[in-house]
């Protein structure tokens, strides 16, 4: 005989079957969240903690003082937009060709997701030694295509150092954006494609009119995730410039890490990276709002 819930019963379950997942954040992202903003009021030493004393905005102060703080963030934002740009384009092309079929396709499919896996010290590794200024297989291969007249050494000159590096972390992460995009493009109804052609709509238009509105949510969420996970990246930046050659790129997320483990100072690099947590959610905010004004537009316009 199955058992009738009380109104009250009703109301507590979901809260029970909810309370572990509320624990696990709090946990996981309130707590350290809470200290990190914490700390950025101390002025804390990692040799000392235990001589915290609280300099409320003297952190903050002090990292717009400083003109290292303005060329990091200059970085980060060409660091982002760079990255997250260039591997979406690359990824919707790569997405395109796997898309058609071809002998192999699945194999091909499956041999795109390396670079994807690959761990990011091996790529920092592996693109430092193909961008190295006197042995690397990139200059050798301009030079005798002629495209330059000698070797340049990519990741020790200012104007260079960051797109080397940019370039290394859109050969890795161009896979997700393909693979992303591949599946949302597979779920799109054929029969739409075959209405559009009726209609007299070539492949150019049937892309803009089917297939790009319908995977409009996909790239939405893809972009943000790229955003997050790419403001929030240094490996390759640590291991294949360490930032250099001066400040040429150097990152926010670079900037803390150097900041609290190298020069101890915590609180000043807890203000950096609240700063930067900050800057992030307004700019996905702003994203989000003008993506779903677009929306509505469209919806108006329809």
């Amino acid at each position: 005989m199955p058992m009738v819930m009380g109104r009250k019963e009703r109301w507590l379950l979901p809260l029970l079957l909810l309370t572990p997942a509320f624990a696990l954040m709090i946990v996981i992202v309130a707590y350290p969240l809470f200290q990190a903003v914490r700390l950025s009021f101390f002025k804390v030493s990692l040799l000392r903690p235990d001589l915290a004393k609280l300099v409320w905005f003297d952190n903050y102060l002090r990292m717009f003082k400083n003109e290292v703080f303005y060329r990091a963030f200059l970085n980060s934002l060409i660091w982002i937009g760079g990255c997250v740009s260039i591997q979406f384009v690359v990824g919707l092309f790569g997405a395109l060709l796997l898309r058609c079929k071809f002998p192999g396709r699945a194999l091909v499919r499956g041999l795109t997701l390396i670079p994807w896996a690959t761990s990011s010290v091996l790529v920092a590794l592996m693109w430092t030694w193909m961008l190295d200024g006197n042995y690397g297989v990139i200059n050798d291969l301009l030079t005798r295509f002629g495209i330059l007249s000698g070797y340049v050494p990519w990741l020790a000159q200012p104007n260079t150092a960051l797109w080397g590096v940019i370039i290394a972390n859109v050969w890795q992460g161009a896979p997700f954006f393909a693979v992303m995009l591949l599946a949302a493009m597979q779920n799109v109804p054929a029969e739409l494609y075959e209405a559009a052609y009726i209609d007299g709509a070539g492949r150019v238009k049937q892309f803009f009119y089917v297939t790009l509105p319908l995977i409009m949510p996909t790239i939405i969420i893809t972009t943000m995730l790229r955003l997050i996970w790419t403001a929030n990246y240094m490996d390759l930046i640590l291991i294949m410039t360490g930032g250099g050659p001066g400040y040429s790129s150097m990152t926010m997320p670079l900037l803390a890490y150097i900041t609290a483990y190298k020069r101890l100072r915590v609180g000043e690099a807890a203000s950096i990276a609240v700063f930067q947590a900050i800057f992030l959610i307004v700019a996905i905010g702003v994203y989000l709002r003008i993506l779903q004004g677009r929306e509505k537009e469209e919806m108006f316009i329809a």
